[in-house]
């Protein structure tokens, strides 16, 4: 039979291994199986034997984990449901989740507590589940008698984690929320959903932790970080028996203190530290959508996008890279250019010098960079420690710096007017690739038919194309100056006199000598003397 639906059990020694399948089997509705992993033990009561339910055994233990992937590598299902050796279900749960599924989303159902078990004495005293022991009011022994109740109250619909990345209830968030579907910073972990294909991708249950804790911190963040959303399917539900009273009642898994915060640490050094590689947002903007209690509101993120052609001379381009490094106080770099470089973290594509190559860099920068804020920056470029200083208030609107100052090495003639480069551009970075995206596909449809004049190179300063996606920019004037050299291997002719614009400039300012505010004379004529660049200017 073709599944639509792969349940994965990692067990060790599970008591409630068979009531839990015998439940599954009881309440599927789907196409589903049951795909049990057996880490080193043997449950306590024999697996029901059944054709939608495939067992794999370990003779060593592996670890949770571990155990974990092993299963889904059995499957071939479109959807994953990792759930806990202790659990009961809703009728037709299955059903009820995969109709809500989309390719990016990770579901849990809403979770109840379940009453699996009292202790009885010959009295008929009870005693609600925990360790094994004496009855606690006439002091004769006890038996276990089963009683597997799904208990409605309370009912968890949110969660999150606090500073330390402990797992932490949110009902208050979760209460907030209308709907079927609704939104949960982190998961509780006995129980979720995501497609196949998806916990391959997000790495869902890395064996770099150890075998046990964080899952649904880990689940949680990698979803969300990633583009997509953890939800909560209100339509359905499951119970889970928590263990946590020790003794005979405890976890089958040996666990450490020292484990458990090895996890969270790892936790924190993936995911608040912004180090884990498939993060399409960074970790503070997860805390600005959902605002955790505990935690402070997180500035922005900023990053620099440096995009070459690999055409300047070689020491010139070292010295504005080295300069870049410093003025930008250490902001994190992603460079984008046409040959293998080292510089920041790196990406490159094999095609010709052009604008539209130029476009396509941008966009591949974007798509790689994790900071919230992104400054655009040009090989050729010299940038003054204020533009970095700069910060965007408003999400959607674009920023240009307006305080260039244009420098012809040759001789040291410099000019000062009205500008908005696209080399001065300081934006959000999701407000970025929505346009560059936009951008890249029309000069693909155009062609041979792309006219870098008729699109403009600067985004929303003027009206010549009719974008789908539309922003609104400023210009922001920073005290001290950028400046935009100009060179032997410059890609666009820089006009010198006010009689080259058809559109007078509103102010002009003219120096000669290598004269520009703030940056040293003697540095700016030691880059006219590097070897190589001299020669006539365009």
């Amino acid at each position: 039979m073709e599944y639509n639906l792969s349940i994965v059990i990692p067990s060790r020694h599970e008591e409630f291994l068979n009531k839990t399948i015998e439940d599954i089997l009881k309440n599927k509705e789907g196409k589903t199986q049951i795909i049990v992993g057996l880490d080193g033990e043997w449950p306590l009561e024999p697996i029901p034997s059944h054709p939608d339910v495939v067992v794999l055994f370990y003779p060593e233990s592996i670890g949770q984990r571990a155990i974990s992937n092993q299963c889904v590598r059995l499957s071939k299902a479109k959807f994953i449901m990792k759930i806990d050796a202790h659990c009961a279900f809703d009728k037709g749960f299955d059903i009820k989740m995969m109709k809500l599924m989309e390719p990016d989303i990770t579901m849990i159902p809403v979770m109840r507590n379940l009453h699996a078990f009292d202790w009885v004495c010959p009295e008929g005293h009870r005693r609600y589940q925990g360790p094994s022991g004496l009855c606690t009011i006439c002091g004769k022994p006890t038996t276990k008698d089963i009683v597997w109740i799904a208990k409605t109250n309370p009912q968890s619909i949110a969660y999150r984690f606090d500073k330390t990345m402990h797992f932490q209830y949110w009902n208050e968030y979760g209460r907030k929320q209308t709907g079927d579907l609704t939104e949960t910073l982190s998961i509780q972990g006995s129980c979720f959903m995501i497609t196949r294909d998806k916990y391959w991708e997000l790495d869902i249950c890395s064996e770099t932790f150890n075998s046990w804790g964080q899952q649904g911190v880990e689940v949680a963040c990698k979803t969300w970080l990633s583009g997509g959303r953890v939800l909560v399917n209100r339509t359905t539900w499951y119970a889970h028996m928590f263990r946590t009273q020790g003794g005979d009642f405890g976890f089958p898994y040996p666990l450490s203190g020292h484990d458990v915060q090895k996890n969270r640490d790892i936790s924190k050094e993936l995911f608040e530290k912004n180090k884990w590689t498939g993060s399409k947002y960074p970790f503070n903007w997860l805390l600005n959508k959902f605002h955790p209690p505990e935690w402070e509101e997180q500035p922005p993120t900023k990053g620099i996008l440096y995009y070459t052609d690999n055409c300047l001379n070689m020491r010139f381009a070292n010295e504005i890279r080295n300069k870049l490094v410093e003025t930008s106080g250490g902001l994190h770099i992603t460079s984008v250019s046409l040959k293998r470089m080292k510089f920041g973290d790196n990406f490159h594509i094999h095609a010709e010098r052009g604008y539209a190559t130029m476009f396509k860099q941008i966009l591949l920068g974007l798509e790689n960079m994790k900071e919230d804020i992104v400054f655009f920056c040009e090989h050729d470029v010299l940038y003054h420690p204020d533009h970095f200083a700069f910060t965007p208030t408003n999400k959607n609107t674009w920023y240009y710096n307006g305080n260039y100052w244009f420098l012809r090495l040759k001789d040291g003639f410099s000019i000062h007017y009205d500008v908005s480069p696209l080399s001065g551009l300081v934006v959000y970075r999701e407000t970025a690739l929505a346009h560059f995206r936009e951008r890249v596909k029309m000069i693909e449809e155009l062609g041979e038919e792309y006219k870098p004049i008729h699109m403009g190179f600067e985004p929303f300063t003027h009206g010549r194309v009719k974008w789908k996606f539309w922003c609104p920019f400023e210009v922001f004037m920073p005290q001290n100056p950028n400046i935009d050299i100009t060179h032997t291997d410059n890609s666009t002719w820089k006009r010198w006199n006010q009689k080259d614009f058809i559109k007078k400039p509103i102010f002009w300012e003219e120096s000669t000598d290598y004269t520009i505010p703030f940056w040293p004379k003697e540095y700016l004529i030691g880059l006219s003397k590097i070897k190589n660049i001299l020669g006539e200017q365009k």
